[in-house]
């Protein structure tokens, strides 16, 4: 299965994408090559979530998601301009379905950073995905990487207890996690039963609605300071609009197991977009247990692609 990054906003793939001829001389995007793209794509979600943290004491966490959300979706239906006859009952309850997730995940992610910092918050976001892989293989050596996970999560929380991290901030980035299990499985649906990202627009319009009146309620008119719209602007392209476009370039030329793999080091670049931007250091425990994670996560889905690749051979 893939492993989305955090905060994402792509559907997820589940065919592995057919590499394409180099087409030399040009340049543009595609020049970075898929690897470039993914990465760049990582790079762009935590740092735009380091400045969403920066954001926050200025517009409340309810109102950084709702200046998120309602860019993102504003630019992805403007490009899109998805088509809105002609769905089934069923197609319109997954979208709604999707865009519930999504504004529920992004909801909490935004509370957990507003408490712990980013790269443990990220890591304890990604065990959702993790265990939705573990659970979806049904393998034996999947109880390692689980056992891995949870050694990273214990070394996270200070040997147990979570004594250095705040309890509400650890709660939110799980519940966060358990949200991002569900928006794969949504998103897949979604794009099933949609063409190119129309569903991902509709979805993204769902949510931005159904966050209005949260972002309205704890931020009011301060949701309208120009330098606030701008800030969340920001936010919404470089968490949602830039990395989707990257990685939907990448994923034309990349095996989608690669890229699962390559979603698994986003705890490591949240780590380091909260050192550079934010200041928060992380001790040495911290730093293990987000490569634990990371190690789980990789694990998880190579063993799920391998699984695969044996299917097909066999």
């Amino acid at each position: 299965m893939t492993l989305p990054g955090a905060d994402r906003s792509a559907p997820a793939t589940s065919a592995t994408a057919p590499a394409a001829p180099a087409s030399g001389g040009t340049r543009g995007p595609g020049s970075l090559g898929p690897v470039g793209l993914v990465l760049a794509g990582g790079l762009s979600v935590q740092f735009g979530g380091a400045l969403a943290v920066m954001l926050i004491p200025r517009a409340g966490a309810l109102g950084v998601v709702t200046l998120r959300l309602a860019v993102a979706a504003l630019v992805l239906l403007v490009i899109c301009r998805p088509r809105l006859r002609g769905h089934s009952r069923t197609d319109w309850g997954t979208v709604l379905a999707f865009g519930v997730t999504m504004a529920a995940m992004n909801g909490l992610f935004y509370q957990s950073v507003a408490r712990i910092p980013l790269g443990p918050a990220v890591t304890l976001e990604v065990l959702g995905p993790l265990a939705l892989s573990v659970l979806a293989s049904r393998r034996a050596v999947n109880l390692v990487w689980a056992g891995l996970a949870l050694c990273g999560v214990f070394l996270l929380g200070g040997g147990g207890g979570f004594g250095g991290l705040d309890p509400l901030g650890v709660a939110f980035a799980l519940s966060a996690g358990a949200m991002w299990a569900l928006y794969i499985v949504f998103s897949a649906r979604t794009g099933r039963r949609f063409p190119q990202a129309d569903g991902l627009a509709l979805a993204m319009g769902v949510a931005a609605v159904l966050f209005l009146p949260l972002g309205i309620l704890e931020s009011g008119t301060r949701l309208l300071a120009p330098e606030t719209v701008a800030l969340g602007a920001a936010v919404a392209v470089l968490s949602s609009v830039l990395p989707y476009t990257l990685e939907l370039l990448a994923l034309r030329r990349l095996p989608a197991s690669t890229f699962a793999v390559l979603m698994s080091l986003e705890p490591a670049i949240a780590a380091t977009a909260g050192f550079l931007i934010l200041d928060q250091a992380l001790s040495a425990g911290e730093s293990l247990a987000i490569a634990l994670v990371i190690g789980a996560s990789m694990g998880a889905v190579r063993t799920q692609v391998g699984r695969g690749e044996a299917g097909v051979s066999g």
